[in-house]
């Protein structure tokens, strides 16, 4: 009938049409790739800028394609679980599992190398007990952990709230800085967050490290030398304000010291400290932010204007030797009320001892010295700079001790010490060599969500954290990830007090030289304090 006759024509039509598409996909696709290949061909052979392609047309590619795939199939498939630059594997994972989980468990062994030199915490053979640590465990503290299994498919993790205990130091134990000051600092933990300016990482990342480390206590968060901005304090807790060369957030618009700007920023009283930048273990020169990273809010938080590459100098032009520095502390210190720290890097065994000798001298100087060792991070640097200038923390640590220690100066000041301190047993080791206080910059990075993808100065972080860029920092949820922080630096705390247990120690403020051993490759053993006999022992 008519109506059976309509729908064999469309079935007809139809048929016709996908045969035409089919036959159209097969012409392309028979055609197109030759076409291109033979223009790839051409275009190779004819350049003059890529030997490799003049020579191998086409093949030379694949060359290229691995090369830049080089980076992460190294990171996940090559590397061993030890050997990766700057942070390996198990560094990563460390760092994660403490956070995500509370845990430091591992199974069937060390994967340390025992047969290669190295540095050891000293066991005591009667260890302390519990009861016997002088910490304090209570109140506790509410957090999340993730509980459940994390599948290569599957994510059927959930978070789980639980309290903890704080691990802090008790007041008569209580780090105080700046003693004689109008407003001293008294810190009741052993770590917080290093330097890391609002620009170089995005308000997302900031906002879950300050509210992490402020339901911690006893820690503290950095502002870097970009300026304090709301994100720093938004978590309620201590803070340090970095005054790097570029006087950053208390600067006249014609890059001067702004004695009233100071006053404003010293009267917060959430900003604890002050902590003036002479070098960064990374750099030893003044700051770098690319342009399309300075974002209006940035911009008016510096100083400066907006989507321009910001560079600060290579020096204060405040000051230009010792004496006109401590003129600059003691500025700072009558404005503000409050300690004033210095940060430098050591250059060599005999670096701190002017600084010392004059302290010794006047009665003058900081009431804190956080020295950054060459090991350390920045979203910014030159190569030649970071693999060479300045010592590695462990060394400049025990200079810096030594220095302070031998023009009799060590009780005036506290010393913080970075440079890849990122877990209790590196951080105990760092204690030992003369460190009152650790800060952490990648592994706070790397507890919010970091990869090591080493995108920090392109402003395109797959993850968010070191990014101002709206649309790459929704990676990063500040409610879930300000959890993993928390966790992170409460973990490294316990993981503290246990070895100071081990080392028959009351809490791990006592960590001494003779405490940290180093054993050679032939497997001798000295203790640091033979090593690096304390002055005037």
């Amino acid at each position: 009938d008519w109506s059976s006759d309509v729908c064999s024509s469309d079935l007809l039509m139809f048929q016709n049409l996908a045969l035409n598409i089919l036959l159209t996909v097969f012409i392309v696709v028979i055609t197109v790739p030759p076409i291109l290949f033979i223009y790839l061909y051409i275009k190779d052979r004819l350049q003059s800028q890529h030997s490799i392609l003049r020579n191998f047309p086409l093949l030379g590619r694949i060359r290229y394609i691995f090369e830049m795939m080089g980076p992460e199939m190294r990171q996940y498939m090559f590397d061993s679980d030890t050997e990766g630059r700057p942070f390996s594997r198990t560094d990563f994972t460390n760092i994660v599992v403490a956070g995500k989980y509370m845990k430091t468990l591992i199974a069937f062994g060390s994967k340390r190398d025992f047969n290669q030199s190295g540095w050891y915490l000293k066991n005591d053979m009667f260890p302390k007990l519990s009861e016997e640590m002088n910490v304090v465990c209570e109140p506790k503290i509410k957090t999340s952990r993730y509980m459940g299994t994390e599948g290569l498919f599957s994510r059927k993790e959930q978070l789980e709230e639980i309290e903890i205990q704080p691990w802090r130091l008790t007041d008569e134990d209580a780090i105080v800085i700046g003693p004689n000051c109008k407003v001293p600092w008294r810190v009741h933990g052993p770590v917080g967050m290093s330097a890391m300016s609002f620009g170089a990482l995005g308000e997302n990342a900031i906002s879950a490290i300050s509210l992490g480390l402020g339901k911690a206590t006893g820690s503290w968060v950095h502002t870097g030398e970009g300026g304090l901005a709301k994100y720093h304090t938004i978590g309620g807790g201590d803070v340090i304000m970095q005054i790097g060369p570029g006087l950053f957030g208390v600067r006249t618009e014609d890059g001067e010291f702004n004695p009233e700007k100071f006053k404003e920023k010293a009267a917060n009283p959430q900003v604890r400290m002050f902590e003036i930048k002479m070098a960064q273990g990374a750099k030893i020169r003044g700051g770098h932010v690319e342009g399309s990273k300075v974002n209006p809010e940035i911009a008016e938080i510096r100083g400066v204007k907006p989507w321009k590459n910001v560079d600060s100098p290579n020096r204060h032009r405040q000051f230009n030797d010792t004496k006109t520095l401590f003129d600059f502390i003691d500025e700072l210190r009558d404005l503000g009320g409050k300690p004033i720290g210095i940060k430098v890097v050591m250059g060599g065994p005999d670096s701190g001892d002017e600084l010392c000798r004059v302290m010794a001298e006047t009665g003058r100087g900081p009431d804190a010295i956080i020295v950054d060792g060459g090991e350390g991070g920045s979203g910014a640097t030159y190569q030649e700079m970071a693999d060479t200038m300045g010592l590695p923390i462990k060394s400049g640590l025990i200079y810096m001790d030594n220095a302070l220690r031998k023009y009799g100066v060590r009780d005036r000041v506290k010393v913080f010490a970075s440079g890849k301190l990122f877990s209790p047993d590196k951080i105990a080791i760092a204690m030992g060599m003369g460190a009152d206080l650790v800060n952490i910059a990648r592994g706070m990075m790397i507890s919010v969500g970091c990869i090591g993808a080493q995108k920090c100065h392109t402003n395109k972080c797959p993850v968010g954290v070191a990014t101002t860029d709206r649309d790459h920092q929704k990676a990063l949820v500040v409610d879930e990830k300000q959890w993993r922080v928390l966790n992170y630096v409460i973990t490294i705390r316990n993981g503290l007090n246990s070895l100071a247990a081990a080392s028959g120690l009351n809490n791990y403020t006592q960590f001494k030289r003779e405490h940290v051993m180093y054993k050679d490759d032939y497997g001798r053993v000295k203790s640091l304090a033979e090593l690096f006999p304390y002055p005037n022992a």
